[in-house]
C-alpha cells in the first residue's frame, strides 16, 4: 500500500514538472516573439524615415533595406493588374490594386497602388485610378516579395468590354524580382494613391506580458504541488495517529 502511494506521488510530481517545463517553454516562446516584433518595428521605423534612394542602389539587399523609400523610372503594364481581396479601409471592404511595372533597366515587379472600394456586388469591377502611358517616375517603399499579401484575388479585364478573369496567381508565368513596392507618389498626379498601402502598427504587443504570465503559471504549479504534498503528508499522519 505504501509503495503504491509513493508511485502515485511520483506520478503527480512528474506531471507537475512537465507542466512547469511547458510553462517555461511557452514563456520563452512569447518572449522571443516579442523580441522579434520589437526588432521588426525598430527596422520599419528606422527605414521608413530615411530619404528616398535609387532602387538600383538597394535592390541587391532587399532584406536589409525593406521599408526604405526608393525611386525608379519605368512603365506600368495595365494588362497585368490584379485586385487582392479582403482589404479594409475605415471599415469598408475593398481591394489592393497591384500593377505590373518594368523599370528602364528591364527589372519587372509588382507595385501596390493602394486601396480601392469594392463595387456594388462581386460582378462589378471596382473603379481604379487611370495609369499614365509612357515612362514615369515613382517613389515607393521597398518590400520583400515574401511579404506580398497572399490569398484570393482576381484580375482586372484587359479591355473595357472584357469579363472578369478567373483567379490568377500574381507571378505565374511571369518573371519577377524578389521584391515589390508600396507606391507613395509619382511624377504624374494620378499616381499618388488616394489610400496608400499602410505601414503596420508599430506596437510590441502583449508578448512580454504573456511571457511573465506563463512564468506565474509555472510558479502556481510548483506551489500547487507543494500544497498537495503537504495535504498528503497531513492525511498520512492522521491515519497513523488513528
Amino acid at each position: 500500500m505504501h509503495a503504491r502511494k509513493e508511485k502515485f506521488a511520483f506520478f503527480k510530481s512528474v506531471v507537475a514538472l512537465t507542466l512547469v517545463i511547458g510553462c517555461l517553454w511557452a514563456s520563452q516562446w512569447q518572449y522571443h516573439r516579442g523580441q522579434d516584433r520589437h526588432d521588426r518595428n525598430f527596422k520599419i521605423e528606422a527605414n521608413t524615415t530615411q530619404a528616398p534612394a535609387q532602387l538600383s542602389e538597394l535592390e541587391s539587399d532587399v532584406t536589409t533595406n525593406e521599408w526604405r523609400p526608393v525611386m525608379t523610372s519605368g512603365v506600368f503594364d495595365s494588362s497585368n493588374q490584379i485586385l487582392l481581396r479582403n482589404r479594409y479601409f475605415e471599415g469598408k471592404y475593398g481591394f489592393a490594386v497591384l500593377t505590373r511595372f518594368t523599370t528602364s533597366d528591364g527589372d519587372s515587379f509588382w507595385i501596390d497602388r493602394g486601396w480601392v472600394q469594392a463595387g456594388i456586388d462581386a460582378t462589378i469591377v471596382p473603379k481604379t485610378s487611370p495609369l499614365p502611358s509612357g515612362v514615369v517616375d515613382v517613389v515607393g517603399r521597398l518590400r520583400l516579395d515574401s511579404s506580398l499579401p497572399v490569398g484570393s484575388f482576381f484580375a482586372l479585364p484587359s479591355s473595357a468590354d472584357g469579363g472578369l478573369v478567373s483567379k490568377l496567381n500574381a507571378q505565374s508565368g511571369l518573371a519577377s524580382e524578389n521584391y515589390y513596392l508600396d507606391l507613395i507618389s509619382g511624377s504624374e498626379p494620378e499616381l499618388t494613391p488616394v489610400v496608400a498601402a499602410q505601414i503596420p502598427e508599430l506596437s510590441d504587443g502583449p508578448h512580454l506580458a504573456y511571457a511573465v504570465q506563463w512564468v506565474i503559471f509555472g510558479g502556481l504549479v510548483v506551489y500547487g504541488r507543494f500544497l498537495i504534498r503537504k495535504i498528503d503528508r497531513a492525511e498520512a499522519e492522521i491515519k497513523i495517529n488513528l
